[in-house]
């Protein structure tokens, strides 16, 4: 009698295993997701910094877009840069999108030099939360804070705030224009430029729309909005709108005579590193 027991526990436990089997095995035919092999493949030649410069959430984000893209167009790893853009572009079987690298800079250079502090900040050491509450200890509504949103976002030390100047200072050898300090700066001081520019990058290193006089009472290299640099550029690569001028790189060609034209200094050049 016993015997008979523990043969027809063996039997129902037997029974109930294969069951169990036997569904496991329909439920995985039945919800299978078929995943291109190229996605892993992708992956492989990603940097996996996650870093979110190319626009998705994660490496993989972005390489699961690149299988299903026709085109690479608008598709590339900023941190892997035109080799691994390459070589994507092998796997997939499609033409590599030239690009032209980037880097970050700083549109601001109220330094405490330059725009000397009329207030002091005791809140929280977040740009963010400091933009909510006031204008700044300089009183430009659009100037660095220099409590280091910026720095915080770059995975790469890339970037770090001069606590003489209290602006941003970025390693030129180490950004890999991922852009997570442009995205984390509430003022959008921080943007990314060209970076192959031999004669030197130049731009605006202000983003006070306030018009001049006012703005010149808290900076001293504010932009005034006057339009020179605009008038002397010859290829048209200088607008001037809401008050502030803004240089096109993509026309500009580096030959400095709006930098000679600015009456406050508040376009800069900086040169490539060698």
């Amino acid at each position: 009698m016993h015997v008979d027991v523990i043969l027809f526990s063996a039997l129902i436990l037997g029974g109930l295993a294969l069951l169990s089997a036997g569904i496991l095995f329909w439920v995985s035919k039945v919800f299978h997701v078929y995943e291109d092999p190229r996605i892993a493949l992708v992956i492989h030649e990603l940097p996996g910094a996650n870093c979110g410069g190319c626009g998705f959430a994660g490496c993989r984000g972005l390489a699961e877009a690149m299988v299903r893209s026709a085109s690479l167009s608008g598709l590339r790893c900023p941190v892997g840069g035109t080799g691994t853009n390459t070589r994507i572009a092998t796997i997939l079987g499609v033409k590599n999108e030239a690009t032209r690298p980037t880097i970050a800079v700083s549109r601001c250079q109220g330094s405490c030099a330059h725009a000397p502090a009329k207030s002091r900040y005791e809140g929280a050491p977040s740009c963010a939360f400091a933009a909510s509450l006031f204008a700044g200890e300089s009183a430009c509504p659009n100037g660095c804070l220099g409590l280091g949103d910026c720095q915080n976002a770059c995975s790469f030390n890339a970037i770090s705030i001069n606590q003489e100047t209290r602006l941003p200072e970025i390693n030129e050898l180490k950004c890999v224009s991922c852009g997570a300090c442009a995205k984390n700066c509430p003022r959008l001081l921080i943007e990314m430029r060209y970076k192959d520019t031999p004669t030197g990058r130049f731009y605006v290193a202000c983003r006070n729309t306030e018009k001049g006089a006012v703005a010149k009472k808290n900076c001293s290299v504010t932009c005034i909005g006057c339009g020179k640099c605009a008038k002397t550029c010859p290829h048209q690569a200088i607008t001037i709108e809401n008050n502030l001028a803004y240089i096109n790189d993509k026309k500009c060609i580096g030959c400095g005579s709006c930098l000679e034209a600015c009456p406050t200094r508040a376009i800069r050049r900086d040169m490539p590193h060698a």
